[in-house]
């Protein structure tokens, strides 16, 4: 597959490869969609073109939908979606890694209509059952004195409290975050996101210092023993499999962050994903976060983990990601599939920390919603009923090993990796300089997957990264399908783009 790399670059094409060309341009059979007795009702709503109109007339620009022509999604059953023409989609991003256990799945749907029919709403100036027996099976989950949690609506509203929180807790004020991090949408969080995409030109980052991402695969050091991976870069370095070079190295440079950048080095907190989700499914060489850690606190400052995307069983091994990393953060923030697509979020810390919160008045109007706990609550009963972690773990670790044959069919897979089902497939034009693949090869790529029947997702600071997140219900069935697809449509482009 050397031929697309070459055209893609407008190079010659070399005399030979260390790849089957023959072979990898042998024609697939078309896709089967596996089975399934789940039948969409008939959409009876406004048409399509309609719907364009409206959006077009009411809706702000910059809600953007997937595709050149956009999906219109009538209804979800577990891990399908539906169109409204009934068309059936595999779902392999889970509404942005929200849909943790099912879309629709009958225990939720029962439990949330049982609730409606009691009581939506008395804010949480009163006392409801809910909210304390949701808290304490929440709380149940972690380690260590994290015990107090604050429940709010999304994981900007999370990060932003945590934030808050840490500031007023250590009485300092500069704040550690990474580039190619994301970490909301609202003001005070948009300045630790560490993606200039998502950052207006105003006053956003006062405080906030981005330390160097410790990127493995396209960061200056990182090698085939950094990852809590099944899946390990191509690169070669000097680690072992007992010992991270690359850990050391990206530690040094944080320590310059201190150095140079912060007041006496003296700091707030830090705030880390486990793994980076918007941005391309980065994961952190193998003992640097508690290194990190370490730093942070000898100076003053407390630690934040982001598990927005990667909590509640989706990393597999663990219920949480920072589990994987060996740390025990200060505070833990968590929305998306805490509540299956139901707006829900929660920041869980000490009893130290959250005590300073009632030095001021602070108050969230719909945080701890009897409707949204009682769904809380039955997503844990779930996950653990159904043994979700259990099973993202074990199609996850299949999916990636499956996936990391690509590499070796097909140059423009660039690299592989993840954990459980948080998991990035990085395309290239170029597997020595990484150089990204353009958009519109991509989205080639991206839009054939779609007219064969499986939705990934699209991340990385250049948006050539296919995400992989689906809800953590799917089967091996499933997840050979989507292997088939995206093999399908790789195959498909490189047909497209071969020279003459």
């Amino acid at each position: 597959m050397k031929r697309i790399t070459r055209l893609l670059n407008g190079s010659k094409q070399p005399k030979s490869s260390k790849r089957n060309i023959k072979n990898s341009c042998t024609p697939l059979a078309v896709p089967l969609m596996p089975s399934t007795n789940i039948e969409p009702s008939l959409y009876k709503g406004p048409d399509y073109l309609t719907l364009q109109k409206i959006k077009e007339k009411h809706i702000v620009p910059c809600i953007q939908q997937y595709y050149k022509s956009p999906i219109l999604i009538h209804e979800g059953k577990m891990q399908w979606l539906f169109d409204h023409k009934g068309k059936r989609y595999l779902d392999m991003f889970g509404g942005i890694v929200t849909v943790s256990v099912g879309h629709c799945h009958p225990k939720v749907n029962e439990e949330a209509k049982k609730q409606i029919d009691k009581l939506w709403h008395t804010t949480n100036i009163y006392m409801h059952p809910n909210l304390y027996e949701y808290a304490d099976r929440l709380t149940s989950t972690l380690p260590g004195n994290l015990k107090v949690v604050y429940f709010l609506n999304s994981g900007s509203e999370a990060n932003d409290l945590a934030l808050l929180l840490a500031r007023v807790y250590t009485k300092n004020y500069d704040i550690i975050s990474f580039r190619n991090a994301y970490h909301g949408a609202s003001p005070y969080v948009m300045g630790a996101t560490g993606l200039s995409m998502w950052r207006f030109e105003i006053p956003l980052a006062l405080g906030i210092h981005h330390a160097m991402n410790p990127d493995v695969y396209k960061g200056l050091w990182g090698g085939k023993y950094c990852r809590d991976s099944p899946v390990q870069t191509t690169r070669d370095c000097d680690c072992t499999n007992g010992y991270c070079q690359a850990a050391d190295n990206y530690y040094g440079q944080l320590e310059e962050v201190f150095k140079y950048s912060l007041p006496r080095g003296k700091v707030a907190g830090i705030i880390a994903e486990s793994i980076q989700g918007v941005g391309g499914v980065i994961q952190f060489p193998k003992g640097f976060l508690k290194k990190a850690f370490e730093l942070v606190r000898s100076n003053g400052g407390i630690c934040i983990i982001d598990e927005v995307q990667t909590g509640f069983g989706r990393t597999g091994e663990y219920f949480w990601g920072f589990e994987g990393h060996g740390v025990v953060p200060d505070i833990v923030t968590m929305a998306k599939g805490i509540g299956n697509g139901y707006p829900l979020s929660a920041v869980v810390t000490t009893p130290e920390i959250a005590e300073l919160l009632g030095h001021a008045l602070h108050f969230n109007t719909f945080g701890g919603n009897p409707i949204a706990t009682a769904v809380g609550h039955t997503v844990l009963k779930i996950i653990k009923e159904e043994k979700l972690q259990e099973n993202s773990e074990k199609i996850g670790t299949y999916l990636l090993l499956e996936l990391s044959k690509l590499r070796e069919e097909f140059d423009i897979v660039g690299d592989v990796r993840g954990k459980g089902l948080m998991i990035g497939v990085e395309l290239v034009a170029d597997e020595t300089t990484k150089q990204p693949l353009p958009a519109k090869h991509f989205v080639d790529i991206w839009e054939d997957c779609k007219e064969m029947g499986v939705l990934f997702g699209r991340g990385g600071f250049n948006a050539n990264v296919i995400r992989i997140k689906p809800p953590m219900c799917i089967t091996k069935e499933d997840a050979d399908f989507a292997l088939v697809v995206l093999k399908r449509a790789l195959q498909n482009h490189y047909n497209n783009h071969k020279p003459l």
